[in-house]
């Protein structure tokens, strides 16, 4: 038997941070105003239907400046490191064990080890504390509260 997830859409005409918060929360997955034009609420539906998320354009600006956007890691930073290998150092970077990592990758707990012996050469580092620094002096690894 196939799972359809429920798919929510609130078209009301609250747009104050209470009531659109408390919706998304609820499990919504799209919030467009009544006033909104035929077509928009047709849209919306569709997108709904579809998987999409949607948010009318007044809801999306208030969504937006609630959540700061993430400051971006520069790419520079690092250039000799693999996705992979940044990834791991983004973890170690948090404070995470190898066997923490090797779960949260779905790698064995050898193969994170690898990267990390990679990685510690890549960034001329001798030990974990030191690759830990030279990651948060890059901007890796901060935890958003």
């Amino acid at each position: 038997m196939a799972h359809n997830p429920l798919r929510i859409l609130v078209v009301t005409l609250f747009q104050d941070d209470d009531s659109v918060f408390h919706a998304l929360r609820a499990g919504a997955r799209g919030y467009i105003l009544k006033d909104a034009g035929e077509h928009e609420i047709i849209g919306a539906i569709r997108a709904i239907a579809s998987g999409a998320a949607i948010f009318s354009p007044a809801i999306a600006t208030r969504i937006l400046t609630v959540f700061p956007s993430p400051r971006p890691v520069a790419p520079e930073a690092f250039p000799d490191l693999t996705e992979r290998e940044r990834e791991v150092l983004e973890l170690i970077a948090r404070g995470l064990p190898n066997p923490r990592i090797a779960a949260q990758l779905s790698v064995s707990v050898k193969t994170v080890g690898n990267h990390v012996s990679t990685i510690f050469g890549k960034l001329q580092v001798a030990d974990r504390s030191e690759a830990i620094v030279r990651a948060r002096e890059a901007g890796l690894g901060r935890i958003e509260r």
